[in-house]
């Protein structure tokens, strides 16, 4: 399949965004352009841009164009793509900090026209480059602490299931052991019906001619005994040992694997795990912290939905607290467009709420969520669901 490398220009001014996609159309094939803010999702959805160039005269257009395409179309999330910024020296500053954030990809000093025309073609490749790459689906640090977590725990299950397993084989031999045992206790009680008293019995009964049989059948049990039954429960027992020696050259062999689980372990041991609290109340940011402090964890906090979609593509946490009242978009909806991301969705998120209304239960559960808190956050609660949902994952 080829890599994406559709380039859509989004600009409020025609001329602008002519001139900006005739020069990416020199170097790039699939340039195309938005104009009308009335189609601004339809014509995202239908480009599906893997480069996404914001042609605004201003930040603050810019900002308000991408802000709306974040509310109104679920997709925009979902699609893997670079956004471009084009900005003016007054405002490098900030577009620099936002950034930085990683409420976009990445920005060219471009206004006035042509301040750094040669960079955007560069840009552009950089980002294309980076698609390519896969770079949305390279694992962060954070994935791959949290999948070593879990790997974490082969060693002792491994052991466990090792000892089982011999503990089954010596119950088997034991077994058969037994069984060889009761078979010889039976052939000799059997065979004690025809001892010298009971042949004697016989033979006060039915005579010599009895007495010749007896001996017969007393020394056909016997050959049985030796011949048959002995053999075949001491070749059987012979052919558990190898079992044994199985298990033992399995647990040797596994050992290297072991050690470096252990490694692999102990590296994990110095890596926090990572928790994204979002609220737009800097006061709970603080409160949060200081209630996981003893956690372990490493906390990121955002103040709306959009800052924390730009906290999980850049860092991806392995837990979410989420306020229900955000800014932009509520936390339901924000839970409900994580979940419909597949590298995201098996993070589990803990909605923040100051009630516990059942339509707002009901709703965040069917959005994704995996269980609740409530303000004002008790610590033991908050540190209890820490603990379940980073350590069990």
């Amino acid at each position: 399949m080829n890599a994406n490398k559709t380039i859509l220009v989004v600009a409020d001014d025609v001329d602008d965004a002519d001139i900006v996609s005739n020069l990416l159309s020199k170097e790039f094939d699939q340039v195309f352009i938005s104009t009308d803010p009335d189609k601004a999702v339809e014509d995202f959805e239908q480009y599906s841009p893997a480069v996404l160039v914001l042609a605004f005269a201003s930040l603050a257009r810019a900002q308000t164009y991408y802000l709306g395409l974040y509310r109104l179309s679920a997709q925009a999330h979902a699609h893997p793509h670079k956004t471009l910024i084009l900005c003016s020296k007054d405002e490098l500053q900030q577009v620099y900090s936002l950034c930085k954030k990683g409420h976009f990809s990445s920005y060219v000093l471009f206004w006035p026209l042509g301040y750094d025309s040669t960079r955007l073609g560069m840009e552009v490749h950089h980002a294309l480059r980076q698609l390519a790459l896969g770079e949305a689906e390279i694992p962060t640090a954070s994935e791959l602490a949290f999948q070593a977590r879990r790997i974490a725990g082969l060693e002792s299950l491994l052991k466990a299931s090792l000892m089982q397993g011999a503990e089954s084989i010596a119950s088997g031999k034991q077994a058969l052991d037994q069984s060889g045992e009761d078979i010889r206790l039976a052939l000799e009680g059997f065979a004690s019906r025809f001892s010298s008293e009971g042949q004697q019995q016989l033979r006060e009964a039915g005579g010599a001619a009895g007495a010749s049989v007896l001996e017969m059948l007393q020394a056909e049990f016997t050959r049985v005994q030796t011949e048959h039954v002995d053999k075949h429960l001491d070749t059987a027992s012979r052919a558990m040992e190898p079992v044994s020696d199985w298990a033992q050259r399995f647990r040797q062999e596994l050992e290297p694997q072991l050690e470096s689980v252990r490694e692999l372990q102990a590296l994990t041991e110095t890596r926090k795990p990572l928790v994204l609290v979002v609220d737009d109340d800097e006061f709970q940011h603080k409160l949060v912290a200081r209630l996981l402090q003893e956690s372990g964890a490493e906390l990121i906090f955002a103040l709306n939905s959009m800052d924390a979609l730009a906290v999980i593509r850049s860092r991806r946490p392995e837990l979410i607290f989420m306020d229900i009242d955000l800014p932009d978009l509520s936390g339901i909806e924000t839970t409900r467009r994580i979940k419909a991301i597949e590298a995201f969705a098996s993070i589990p998120v803990v909605m923040i709420t100051g009630h516990s209304k059942r339509d707002v239960v009901v709703e965040s559960l069917k959005a994704g969520a995996c269980d609740f808190v409530v303000k004002p956050f008790d610590k033991t609660t908050l540190l209890k669901k820490f603990r379940s949902l980073v350590r069990s994952g």
